[in-house]
């Protein structure tokens, strides 16, 4: 079963990477409109929800990897 939920959140960690990329490439399109106050708002907006989905792919990749490599974690079994 543990197994099953880091396949799961390894899938999760990809959707939320392309989530990310997604964005970066919409922040990229908005930031060729004129200047405007919501246009500056939007890629303050975005960076920031780019930072936070790739450190949340980051984190849910990396604990789904260890789960499926059988590595155990230091915190919750320590030596």
């Amino acid at each position: 079963m543990n197994k099953f939920f880091a396949v799961l959140q390894l899938l999760l960690a990809v959707l939320i990477a392309f989530a990310a990329v997604a964005t970066f490439v919409n922040l990229v399109l908005i930031s060729t409109r004129p200047e405007t106050i919501s246009v500056v708002a939007a890629m303050i907006g975005q960076g920031l929800l780019i930072i936070c989905l790739a450190a949340l792919a980051r984190v849910l990749g990396r604990k789904a990897w260890r789960a499926l490599s059988g590595e155990s974690s230091s915190i919750h079994n320590p030596k």
